[in-house]
């Protein structure tokens, strides 16, 4: 590559990189896509109401989301849903989360001035919740730290599964799908606990599994989870992970 080459090709990425950023860069556009961070697709009615704006306005969003390849939309008679484009899409809004919490001053401080409704709901967030298709908060760390210290999930060089940790899934009966190219298993800051959770193809089924057997359920319309007295009991025996973790 010559040295015009190279100097194209950086100023493509630049205007790449600028161009996602002023994407993202909207307050209206960013509250889209934290909603949709819960995995599920929503209409752009639900959307409008969230954010607080009117429908016309946040199609106008929706619209330069899609083109810009953050966001997929299928329509299913008179409704449009929307949904993030993929987990590496889920994997950026996370990480950029993960770093305002981190790096704004006075932004935990901010966010504990808002009211009872709002503080419950964000207790419920750090309790436990879905960061895409992966669990988060308290309740994905516990689940973390309890494969890690049973040898199944390695964190000294990435985060990796042990053998013992693909028979441990396979013998709960978690299928995991390893013709992606999807990391098996990657490490996600969690913005609340400081940590990083487990995600990637494993997170995603051990997810899957927890809502589908009912260990976990959804409450409120935001990506909040809470164990069911059946998940406490299957969490316990399976991973050794005690009650008082959870709450």
């Amino acid at each position: 590559m010559t040295a015009k080459d190279f100097q194209r090709s950086q100023d493509s990425q630049a205007a790449g990189l600028a161009s996602l950023a002023a994407l993202i860069a909207d307050e209206t556009r960013a509250a889209c896509l934290l909603a949709l961070l819960d995995g599920r697709a929503w209409t752009a009615g639900e959307l409008a109401r969230l954010a607080g704006v009117a429908p016309s306005t946040l199609s106008e969003h929706l619209g330069k989301l899609v083109a810009g390849g953050l966001l997929a939309q299928e329509r299913q008679g008179r409704h449009r849903y929307v949904r993030l484009a993929d987990a590496r899409v889920a994997q950026l809004v996370e990480d950029l989360a993960a770093q305002v919490q981190v790096g704004v001053p006075g932004a935990g401080i901010r966010q504990q001035g808002r009211t009872l409704r709002e503080a419950s709901a964000r207790s419920a967030m750090a309790r436990g919740r879905t960061c895409y298709d992966h669990l988060a908060g308290r309740l994905g760390i516990a689940v973390t730290d309890a494969l890690t210290s049973r040898g199944l999930l390695r964190q000294d060089t990435g985060f990796a599964l042990t053998d013992a940790g693909l028979e441990w899934f396979g013998a709960v009966g978690i299928a995991l799908d390893r013709s992606t190219r999807r990391p098996l298993a990657r490490a996600c800051l969690d913005w609340t606990e400081r940590r990083p959770h487990l995600a990637g193809t494993a997170g995603a089924a051990l997810c899957r599994y927890a809502l589908d057997t009912g260990w976990c359920v959804r409450i409120g319309s935001e990506r909040a989870v809470k164990v069911t007295s059946s998940g406490e009991r299957a969490l316990f025996e399976l991973l050794g992970i005690e009650t008082e973790r959870l709450s």
